[in-house]
């Protein structure tokens, strides 16, 4: 069993949702958090709904865009499972995080979590989800995308340094999680909250509303 600091935020969030979800092997939290985390979302609206783990590798193609690549992983992991679903209303999501048309995945190591931390220092990056909303039996399927700017604080070598050492920077894109001690180097956010966390909410409700006729105030069942 992994040894974990009672006083990391981020570990406390993971052990939060492990409880919460009864996840009982620690070694899969930080595999399991955005997803523990999208369900959470979900879990604040009426909708019925399950989780589905998709197969599909998280890859750049060339000459892909931020915006094209999440709308396009976000369909491909929608359709791995609406094709084996194809009554259900499936829904996926891709979430990245891009500053200067790079795509920063989760660091491998400290080293490279202090050199992304130090490029986001003081400037504003965004944060893009691509969502994807499939049921094959109707023939519907329908993918979007949300972005959303953080601008980060001129971070001192103590502050990138203290954040560092919460080790809450090595499971997580770009090197941080808005919901922890990632929280504290952020000056400014524009737009959807819930998309920085890995689900925009009311876009989806927007969707869900418009092309499926599910409102999210009231009871129904979706699959996630």
């Amino acid at each position: 069993m992994k040894s974990i600091k009672i006083n990391d935020l981020a570990y406390k969030e993971a052990l939060r949702l492990a409880e919460k979800y009864n996840i009982i092997d620690l070694d899969k939290i930080s595999q399991s958090i955005e997803e523990m985390q999208r369900k959470e979302i979900l879990e604040n609206t009426n909708v019925k709904f399950k989780i589905m783990a998709s197969s599909i590798e998280e890859l750049r193609l060339e000459g892909e865009s931020p915006c094209q690549m999440v709308m396009r992983l976000a369909f491909e992991k929608g359709i791995d499972i609406a094709s084996r679903q194809k009554s259900d209303l499936v829904i996926s999501a891709d979430t990245i995080v891009v500053l200067d048309n790079t795509v920063l995945g989760k660091p491998k190591d400290e080293i490279e979590a202090r050199k992304m931390i130090t490029s986001l220092s003081g400037r504003t990056h965004q944060v893009i989800t691509g969502i994807s909303l499939i049921n094959l039996d109707n023939n519907k399927k329908i993918i979007d995308y949300v972005i959303s700017n953080v601008k980060f604080k001129n971070l001192s070598e103590e502050d990138i340094n203290d954040y560092i050492r919460t080790k809450e920077s090595l499971d997580k894109a770009g090197a941080y999680g808005i919901q922890g001690y990632g929280a504290l180097l952020v000056e400014e956010i524009q737009g959807d909250y819930f998309n920085i966390v890995g689900l925009p909410i009311s876009r989806l409700s927007d969707l869900l509303k418009k092309y499926f006729n599910i409102n999210l105030f009231m009871e129904g069942d979706v699959s996630e």
